[in-house]
C-alpha cells in the first residue's frame, strides 16, 4: 500500500522517534548517505576507494576512520584493467589484519569490456540486479566511466537519472560513494548540481611540494559534511610509507615545512608562494616555533 506524503504539525513531528544513522566508517561515512571523493588523475582516488571498501567490509580501519561493524560492500570499477585491480587489492589486503569477506567486486573483464551505464534506466537495472543482497555500501569508481549518457558532463540534466537512482538507494538504507575526477582548476569536473544531494564531499590534492617519486602522498579536504565539524573535518596530509599509511594534520605539516624552509634561508614571501598559504599563517608558525624554543631553552 502506498503511503501518501503529508505535512506534519510540529507537535507531532517532535514526538516522532527517528533512529540516528549508524556509521559504516566513523566518523564521516554513515549508513543511508550519499558521498563523493574526487581528485586529479593519479592522486590516489582508486587507492582510497579500495581502502575504504576493505575497511568497511572487514570491520577494520583506514587512516583515522574506523568501522564498528562489518558491512556488505559492492565495489564497481569501470576503469581499471582486471589484472591491475587484482594487483592493487592483493597489495592492500596482504598488509591487513582482517580479511574483507563482505567485499564484492564488479569490474571490467575481457568478456565484458564495457560496464553498464548508470546514466540510463537499463544500465541501472542491470547493476541493481548484480548488487549482492544486504549491501550497505556501493562504491562507484568512477563517474566518467560509469555514467556515459544523459548529456554533457557539465549539464545538470546529465545528473538527473543518476540522482534519482542515488536517492532511491539512500531510501533503501544503502550508502553510495561516487569517485570522480577534478578539472584543471582543482574543482570537481562537470555540473555542481551533483553536490545538492550529497552528504559528504571529499577532495584529494597533491601538496604544493609534491614530487612524483613520493608516490601516494596527498592532502584530504572535507569540502562538505552535513553532520561533522571541528577536528573531524580538519584537512590532513597522508602518505604511504612501506605499506603503512601515515597521517598529519595539514596545519602541522605546513608548520614543519615553514620552519624547515626558514632554516634553509627562504624569505617569508618565498614560503608563501611555495606552500600556497597566507602570510599570516607563515608568521604564526614561525612565532610559535620561536616561543617553543624559548620555553625549552
Amino acid at each position: 500500500m502506498k503511503t501518501e506524503n503529508k505535512f506534519t504539525p510540529i507537535e507531532e513531528r517532535l514526538k516522532m522517534d527517528f533512529p540516528e544513522q549508524s556509521a559504516i566508517l566513523s566518523p564521516w561515512l554513515l549508513e543511508s548517505s550519499l558521498n563523493m571523493i574526487y581528485a586529479w588523475r593519479g592522486v590516489g582516488k582508486t587507492h582510497v576507494a579500495l581502502e575504504i571498501a576493505i575497511a568497511a567490509a572487514s570491520g577494520g580501519e583506514f587512516l583515522k576512520w574506523k568501522a564498528s561493524t562489518i558491512s556488505e560492500v559492492a565495489y564497481i570499477g569501470g576503469e581499471m584493467p582486471p589484472y591491475l585491480l587484482n594487483k592493487r587489492l592483493k597489495n592492500i589486503i596482504k598488509n591487513k589484519p582482517l580479511y574483507p569477506k563482505k567485499l564484492s567486486i564488479l569490474g571490467i573483464t575481457p568478456d565484458e569490456p564495457v560496464m553498464p551505464d548508470l546514466g540510463t534506466i537499463e544500465g541501472q537495472k542491470i547493476i541493481d540486479e548484480l548488487i549482492p543482497p544486504n549491501t550497505k555500501l556501493i562504491i562507484i569508481d568512477n563517474l566518467s566511466c560509469l555514467v556515459r549518457s544523459g548529456g554533457k558532463e557539465n549539464d545538470a540534466e546529465s545528473w538527473k537519472l543518476v540522482s534519482q537512482w542515488s536517492l532511491k538507494k539512500r531510501a533503501e538504507g544503502v550508502s553510495v560513494i561516487f569517485i570522480h575526477h577534478s578539472g584543471k582548476d582543482g574543482n570537481q569536473r562537470g555540473t555542481s548540481k551533483r553536490e545538492d544531494i550529497l552528504d559528504t564531499v571529499i577532495s584529494l590534492k597533491h601538496p604544493h611540494d609534491y614530487e612524483a617519486s613520493q608516490g601516494a602522498r596527498f592532502e584530504i579536504h572535507f569540502e562538505k559534511c552535513r553532520h561533522l565539524y571541528g577536528n573531524d573535518v580538519k584537512p590532513i596530509t597522508v602518505n604511504l610509507d612501506n605499506l603503512h599509511w601515515k597521517t598529519k594534520t595539514l596545519e602541522l605539516s605546513n608548520k614543519e615545512k615553514v620552519i624547515e624552509m626558514h632554516k634553509e634561508g627562504f624569505s617569508n614571501k618565498e614560503i608563501v608562494a611555495e606552500l600556497g598559504i597566507s602570510r599570516q599563517a607563515v608568521h604564526k608558525h614561525l612565532k610559535q616555533s620561536k616561543e617553543s624554543l624559548a620555553s625549552t631553552g
